[in-house]
């Protein structure tokens, strides 16, 4: 897996801005909800389980998902947290 400072390096190239690190505790959970941008998401520690139209994905470390602007989605922590790194656009 790349560093933290290459994942950013990479989501940069790619036309990412306001890319922060973002920890949840066990178990948080996130009902369905948008973004107004395009998401990007890197699994850093722990796992978080994605559902959208009506599958849901577990992704753990190394794992990238993005989800698109105006897509209703919903995220479940896992029991031992999740930190991720997330960039925009």
């Amino acid at each position: 897996m790349l560093t933290e400072k290459e994942l950013e390096e990479k989501l940069k190239r790619e036309g990412f801005s306001g890319i922060f690190v973002h920890r949840d505790y066990p178990n948080a959970y996130y009902p369905d909800h948008t973004h107004s941008c395009i998401t990007a998401h890197i699994v850093l520690e722990g796992d978080i389980a994605v559902t959208s139209e009506g599958k849901t994905t577990t992704f753990e470390p190394g794992q990238r998902f993005d989800v698109p602007a105006g897509v209703v989605h919903s995220a479940k922590i896992g029991a031992d947290g999740c930190r991720y790194m997330i960039g925009e656009k």
